[in-house]
């Protein structure tokens, strides 16, 4: 199957079920005739408030927004909802409105997570929305292979103390907002 297994009955084994199917690690859902990638469940599926989210399907939609080059979303650790919803993006330069334009040369300060939950809003059940946001400047950190790493970029750019970390943006629910839940 794959070289690291050969010759290693005991990983052999333990990379497969008990009906003798392969675990990737991956999540998947069937509809129909057809199956559904959702990610990787050791990153790609964030748990919060009772449901599984995938990190993949808020990603896609983050990157239709004109105004976002690259995202990442990832779960952070919260005590309340197990996990919340953490969107690293970077903006497209030529694509920022006027309304964006005038606030800042900066454009980590350009843009605020209740403006990007708004434009989220008909694309995205409210459990989805990013609670968390943080804005890089320039392209998001890659691998030399060209590959975005949530497993080493999320601790770094949503550390523990990311509630005392000033490039985060929280979103807290209103009174009114929570009245609805």
């Amino acid at each position: 199957m794959f070289s690291k297994y050969l010759n290693d009955p005991e990983a052999t084994a333990n990379a497969h079920d008990s009906n003798g199917y392969f675990q990737t690690g991956d999540i998947a859902r069937r509809e129909g005739g057809y199956f559904f990638i959702l990610g990787r469940a050791s990153l790609d599926i964030i748990k919060s408030g009772g449901y599984k989210i995938s990190a993949l399907d808020i990603e896609r939609e983050l990157l239709g927004l004109p105004y976002i080059a690259e995202a990442m979303v990832v779960g952070v650790a919260d005590e309340e909802f197990g996990q919340r919803v953490a969107a690293l993006i970077s903006l497209q330069e030529e694509e920022l409105t006027d309304a964006f334009l005038g606030r800042s040369e900066d454009t980590e300060s350009m843009l605020t997570i209740a403006e990007l939950r708004q434009d989220l809003r008909d694309k995205l059940a409210g459990y989805k929305m990013p609670t968390l946001l943080r804005i890089v400047n320039g392209e998001l950190p890659k691998s030399a292979t060209g590959k975005v790493q949530k497993k080493i970029l999320g601790p770094k750019f949503f550390p523990v103390g990311y509630h005392k970390c000033p490039e985060v943006q929280q979103w807290m629910p209103s009174p009114q907002q929570l009245a609805k839940l």
